[in-house]
């Protein structure tokens, strides 16, 4: 009797089964890394909002500390919000003056020579460097010159930790864009200079703008960097030499008070801080989506 042919489904062959065991181990292992990463993601938004959303006033959003803010008694933490602001906008401002042109310059001159990994390097190393290390580079050169705690020391050392991750995310994005359309840009005479402002930066307007947000939820959310530059203060700075709060430090301080009110309104920092970089990443989603919808036509 002729022997029927077996379906491939149905094969038998070791190496066609450890290939699926394989595969579904590696499978579970993904699903596992999703639960985990989700899991911690929603334990930390639940925590932040049930403990703090009950603490969460108008007067705390639109008052700053009186007397007594920390030991229970009226104020709110609008110095931090605005500190927090001003030191994440202007630190993400001043490292996008020079990351954007250093990422262009990476890309369209220097390439994949050796010059162009070793700037590369250079940049992954300053961007793992803890930014407490930036706070102390930063205060020893403000002791060096005179200079107190103030809001323009904040933003220069936020902008030395922004600079590095904007420039090698920029760098990332821009090596992504399609070879042709430099190479014809360039076989049509542009200059190189041209090629980058003109063809280069607007294909990647939608990742430019991905690596600026990346640049301001890191500077908005360093704590130890400013603690040394920007110092603290109830009051809203009135000018780059004055101090400047912060709401890393303002969530600080008041978990670390013994009053139970005052930790409370320190979750409720935790959920304002939250809630600003959420409105700044969805906002920049639709920016870019558009941007990048006006850049393909």
């Amino acid at each position: 009797m002729k022997e029927q042919p077996q379906k491939p489904g149905f094969s038998k062959k070791p190496g066609f089964s450890r290939r699926h065991i394989t595969e579904a181990i590696a499978k579970g292992f993904m699903l596992l890394s999703f639960a985990v990463v989700a899991g911690s993601l929603g334990l930390i938004l639940w925590t932040v909002l049930v403990k703090g959303l009950p603490a969460l006033t108008w007067d705390m959003l639109t008052q700053t500390p009186k007397g007594g803010f920390y030991l229970g008694k009226e104020g709110g933490i609008l110095n931090a919000i605005i500190g927090s602001l001003y030191l994440a906008g202007g630190g993400t401002f001043v490292a996008l003056i020079f990351s954007l042109p250093l990422a262009l310059y990476l890309e369209i001159y220097l390439g994949e020579s050796r010059w162009g990994h070793s700037v590369r390097l250079s940049l992954d190393v300053l961007w793992g460097i803890p930014s407490i290390v930036y706070g102390a580079f930063g205060f020893t050169i403000m002791l060096a010159l005179g200079m107190r705690a103030s809001l323009l020391g904040g933003i220069v050392v936020l902008a030395l930790i922004e600079l590095p991750i904007m420039t090698r995310a920029m760098d990332e994005v821009i090596r992504r864009m399609p070879a042709d359309l430099e190479h014809a840009a360039l076989a049509l005479g542009s200059t190189k200079l041209e090629t980058a402002s003109r063809v280069v930066i607007r294909q990647m307007m939608p990742g430019i703008i991905t690596a600026i947000l990346l640049g301001f939820g890191r500077g908005i959310g360093d704590a130890a960097s400013v603690l040394f530059t920007a110092g603290y203060t109830d009051n809203i700075p009135t000018s780059l030499m004055r101090p400047a709060a912060s709401l890393p430090l303002a969530v600080y301080f008041q978990l670390g008070t013994p009053f139970p009110e005052v930790q409370q309104r320190g979750y409720a920092s935790a959920l304002i801080l939250t809630i600003i970089v959420l409105v700044i990443s969805l906002g920049s989603r639709w920016i870019a989506a558009r941007v990048g919808k006006f850049s393909v036509k």
